[in-house]
């Protein structure tokens, strides 16, 4: 198994144009910012540029602040895993605020790792 020493720069991070899961196009940068308005589909989140790893399986992992699901149960955070596609690449990774607002305020943490070890890593605060 091939040793990864990327090179990682988070590039933007807090609220970002919406997202289009069809286009190849990353959301642009709105406002640099950690604070992020509790209103209906805000895009928030930070886009990293990872070099040196092309190749390798990243886990991603959102820790929401207590999102209850449609049984009023906490949600567990929201992981996943992604591969990289090139020896340059950037990735976004965020989410945004929806009905009811209530559960989405409060503190959500948002990592990129790579075998454990934590390459950005950004807390965003969720407010009205």
């Amino acid at each position: 198994m091939a040793k990864y020493k990327p090179v990682t720069k988070m590039q933007t991070y807090g609220i970002h144009s919406q997202w289009q899961s069809k286009s190849k196009d990353l959301p642009s940068i709105q406002k640099f910012t950690t604070d992020i308005p509790a209103e209906i589909d805000i895009e928030f989140g930070f886009i990293v540029n990872i070099k040196k790893a092309r190749g390798a399986k990243l886990q991603f992992c959102i820790a929401h602040p207590g999102i209850l699901d449609a049984d009023g149960n906490k949600r567990a955070p929201f992981t996943g895993d992604v591969h990289v596609t090139n020896s340059d690449w950037s990735f976004y990774l965020g989410d945004t605020v929806w009905e009811p607002i209530a559960d989405k305020c409060g503190a959500w943490r948002m990592t990129v790792s790579l075998d454990g070890k934590v390459l950005a890593d950004k807390t965003f605060n969720v407010a009205v």
